[in-house]
């Protein structure tokens, strides 16, 4: 599967209210140029985090967001498998709706702590990551397109969701798995032999492993990760989002984390 993907690494702040998520994404785009032999496409010129609300931030990211589409359907177009690298979750505004587009029918596995299911009405924070599963179910208008039928969306792993933000969820049809219920089985039983996108945000995990700006304890483990990934049919990934690793992390070790990620990855290639 390997000398199908294209890879394409997100370089335009999106959200961020962090430096290190640009950082890692570009480092991790490069070990996977170097483990794939691939050549990067980058998207974006990197700028400085801010803690801006996202009526600020959704417009600041336009030009980065349309390359990501633009990047995505090309891919897409050519008979390949997009696989990114991406700084926040933020930016898979720009690749959801092209994934309902171009694959209808393909299940949405969002391997995440959060369910990023807020809307503008509901968004304590105001972080424009926090709403971008329901700008593509079309919950709220991103400017960037829609149409994910949120039945089709699996949240793997999601344990830090908000009370409106839950009932938006379940109103929705879309499908939560607490770290407990996210075993291979249960979500090979989900997926049902159907086509799958994947986005994962490393905060997924139990910190300590794969640093993220938004730690939740009581996370999955590597190797679980890992597990789901094999337990998936062999030619079923339609795409890959790999997002959220913070770079610079003063307690893990750069290049262990990185290290983690190739060898978690490596199980969609086997």
């Amino acid at each position: 599967m390997a000398s199908s993907f294209s890879l394409i690494v997100s370089q335009g702040r999106v959200a961020d209210r962090t430096d290190g998520a640009l950082v890692g994404a570009r480092r991790v785009g490069s070990a996977l140029s170097e483990l794939l032999d691939l050549e990067q496409t980058i998207i974006g010129t990197p700028t400085p985090a801010a803690d801006d609300d996202w009526s600020v931030a959704l417009p600041q990211a336009e030009a980065t967001l349309t390359g990501l589409r633009h990047a995505v359907t090309a891919a897409i177009d050519a008979g390949a498998v997009p696989l990114l690298a991406t700084n926040t979750c933020a930016a898979s505004l720009g690749t959801l709706p092209t994934v309902a587009e171009r694959h209808p029918d393909a299940v949405v596995l969002w391997i995440d702590a959060h369910g990023d299911f807020n809307t503008p009405d509901t968004t304590d924070s105001g972080y424009l990551g926090g709403m971008v599963v329901a700008a593509a179910c079309g919950l709220w208008d991103s400017g960037h397109g829609a149409g994910l039928d949120p039945r089709q969306v699996i949240i793997v792993g999601g344990r830090d969701i908000d009370p409106a933000e839950g009932e938006l969820l379940e109103s929705a049809g879309v499908t939560v798995l607490s770290p407990s219920a996210s075993t291979p089985e249960r979500v090979a039983e989900l997926v049902a032999g159907r086509p799958v996108w994947i986005h994962v945000d490393w905060d997924v995990l139990e910190p300590g492993f794969i640093p993220a700006a938004y730690r939740v304890a009581d996370g999955l483990l590597p190797h679980q990760i890992a597990a789901i990934f094999a337990a998936l049919p062999t030619g079923s990934v339609r795409g890959v989002e790999l997002a959220e690793f913070e770079a610079g992390d003063a307690e893990v070790p750069e290049r262990v984390s990185i290290e983690l990620i190739l060898e978690t990855f490596q199980h969609l290639i086997r």
